[in-house]
């Protein structure tokens, strides 16, 4: 099981800030596929995944990266600051 959290817009398509996954994905893209497979808001949150950022247990990572001894995977939209 994986612990899935969802940021801002990512979090308003789908329509809960966070869920538990069982998933036999291999990398962060293979989740995303799953995930996109759930329902119309997944589909649409996941929809453009360059449009997304990763985090694997709160370390920034790309979407390829794998899966295996992560507990945590959270999508959020690119952040500006200044």
């Amino acid at each position: 099981m994986i612990e899935v959290l969802y940021f801002a817009w990512v979090r308003e398509r789908v329509g809960r800030p966070r869920e538990r996954v069982e998933t036999s994905a291999a990398t962060v893209a293979g989740l995303v596929e799953e995930l996109r497979a759930r329902g119309e808001g997944h589909a649409a949150a996941f929809a453009d995944t360059a449009a997304l950022r990763v985090a694997l247990d709160q370390d920034l990572a790309e979407f390829d990266a794998p899966l295996a001894g992560v507990r945590e995977v959270a999508f959020f939209p690119p952040m500006t600051g200044g």
